[in-house]
C-alpha cells in the first residue's frame, strides 16, 4: 500500500500532533484527557474551542463530551462540517510495539488509533488552522466537530450534536474515516456512502428442571441453539453499490446455573442493512424463521434498548458522484493527488450514518488516510496520506468557501 504521492512527506508539526493524540489512551467511554488535549491545540492556533457537554441517561448513565471549533467568513454561504471521533477501540493482545509510542518506520506510525481515527482528526485540525490563515476573507462557516463515544454502540458524541441542534444548517460534512485503510485502495479514496445496521435480540422462555431429568423441562438454551443454526437460511438483499446485507450474532446468554435446566435464553444479533431494507420487513423475517422452527420456548423478539429513537439504528446512505460537493471533492483529490481518486463504500457503521441521513438531505463524503490493521494489533497508519488529506481538504474548503 502506497500513498499517491511520495513528496507529500512527513511534515514536522503534524507528526508532532499524531505523537500527542497517539499517547493519549482514549477508549470510548474514557475520552476526556484527548479532548482537554484537542482543545487547547486549538486555542493555541487562535480558535475559540468549546467543550459540548452531553448526558445519555437511559441506557448507559453516562456523561460525555466533544470539542467543537467554528470558524465564520465574512460573508454568507455554505456551512462545511469537519467531523472525525478522538476516541479508540480497547486496547487488544498482540502488539509488538508499544501501542502509544507513535513509533515511525519508514513511512508508517504504529499507534492505537492512529489509522482509525486520529490521523483524520489530525490532518482536520491542521488543514482547518491552514486554510483560515491562508484565507481570512472567506464565505461562510467551518464547524469542526471532534467526538467521543463514536466506536461506542450508539455514536452518542454525534448524535448529541444533531439532536441539540449544533449541527442546524449544514450543508455538507467531511468524515475523515480511513476510507483507504477500510477499502484497502491507495489513497486518496472517496467513500460515497455506507451500509447501516442496528441490532436485534430473542429471548426464550423454557422451563427449568433438574438436569439429571431435562423432559420434565423446556430448554431454552437448545432452542436459541436451534434459531443460531437457522440464520443462515436468511439471505440478506443486495444494493448494486454497498453490496449485501450481513447477520451476525454477537451474543448468547443462557445459563442453567450447577445442575438445571435453563428456563431462559438471549440472543443478540447485528444486522447490516442496504437501502431500501426497512427495520419491520427485517423483523417480519427473523419471526417467520422463529416460527417454522417449531420451537418449545416462547420467544419475544424486538431492537435492543436504545438511547433516543433516531439512535434505534444506522441508516444505509450513497451519495452520487454528480452532487455538487462530491464533484468538489473529487476535483480536490485530482489537483492535489495529481490523478483520479479511487471510489468505494464502507462495509461498516459509523457517525458518517448520522451525518449522511439526518441532516436534511446534506450529504456526508469519507475520505481518509491509508494504512492497516484497523481495530488489531500494530494498526499503523502512512503519514504520507496525513500529508495528502491535509492538502485535499484545504483545497477542497478553498473551492467551496473562497468566492
Amino acid at each position: 500500500m502506497q500513498s499517491a504521492r511520495k513528496n507529500f512527506g512527513q511534515n514536522a508539526e503534524m507528526i508532532e500532533l499524531m505523537k500527542d493524540l497517539v499517547a493519549i489512551s482514549s477508549p470510548y467511554f474514557q475520552e476526556a484527557e484527548v479532548m482537554r488535549y484537542a482543545h487547547g491545540w486549538l486555542k493555541e492556533q487562535g480558535f475559540d474551542p468549546l467543550f459540548h457537554k452531553y448526558s445519555e441517561s437511559k441506557v448507559f448513565k453516562y456523561d460525555g463530551e466533544n470539542v467543537v471549533c467554528t470558524a465564520a467568513g465574512q460573508s454568507a454561504g455554505p456551512t462545511v462540517c469537519l467531523n472525525g471521533h478522538l476516541d479508540t477501540v480497547t486496547l487488544t493482545k498482540g502488539w509488538s510495539r508499544d501501542p502509544y509510542a507513535g513509533l515511525i518506520e519508514d513511512d508508517r506510525m504504529y499507534g492505537l488509533g492512529a489509522l482509525d481515527m486520529k490521523s483524520g482528526c489530525c490532518a482536520m485540525m491542521l488543514a482547518m488552522r491552514n486554510f483560515v490563515k491562508k484565507n481570512p476573507k472567506f464565505s461562510g462557516r467551518i464547524i469542526l466537530t471532534l467526538v467521543s463515544d463514536e466506536e461506542g454502540p450508539f455514536g452518542l458524541g454525534t448524535n448529541a450534536l444533531i439532536e441539540d441542534g449544533t449541527l442546524e444548517g449544514v450543508d455538507c460534512s467531511i468524515v475523515t474515516e480511513p476510507s483507504a485503510g477500510f477499502t484497502k485502495q491507495d489513497f486518496p479514496t472517496l467513500a460515497l456512502g455506507a451500509r447501516g445496521s442496528f441490532v436485534y435480540q430473542v429471548e426464550f422462555f423454557g422451563k427449568a428442571a433438574h438436569a439429571a431429568m431435562p423432559e420434565d423441562g423446556i430448554n431454552a438454551a437448545v432452542d436459541a441453539g436451534k434459531f443460531l443454526g437457522a440464520l443462515k437460511r436468511i439471505t440478506p438483499r443486495e444494493d448494486p453499490l454497498l453490496g449485501g446485507g450481513r447477520v451476525c450474532p454477537i451474543s448468547m446468554e443462557a445459563d442453567g446455573g450447577a445442575c438445571s435446566v435453563p428456563e431462559y435464553a438471549k440472543v443478540t444479533v447485528q444486522r447490516h442493512i442496504v437501502t431500501g431494507d426497512e427495520v419491520e420487513a427485517v423483523l417480519g423475517e427473523v419471526r417467520e424463521l422463529l416460527d417454522s422452527l417449531n420451537l418449545k420456548s416462547r420467544y419475544k423478539l424486538g431492537l435492543r434498548d436504545y438511547p433516543s429513537e433516531p439512535t434505534r439504528l444506522y441508516q444505509p446512505y450513497t451519495v452520487p458522484r454528480e452532487n455538487p460537493h462530491a464533484a468538489a471533492m473529487i476535483e480536490s483529490m485530482r489537483q492535489v493527488c495529481g490523478r483520479e481518486p479511487n471510489y468505494g463504500y464502507l462495509a461498516t457503521i459509523g457517525d458518517f450514518n448520522y451525518l449522511g441521513t439526518r441532516l436534511g438531505g446534506a450529504p456526508a463524503l469519507l475520505v481518509g488516510a491509508a494504512g492497516e490493521n484497523i481495530h488489531q494489533s500494530d494498526e499503523f497508519v502512512l503519514l504520507s496520506s496525513i500529508s495528502g488529506l491535509i492538502e485535499v481538504l484545504e483545497d477542497f474548503l478553498v473551492r467551496t468557501l473562497v468566492r
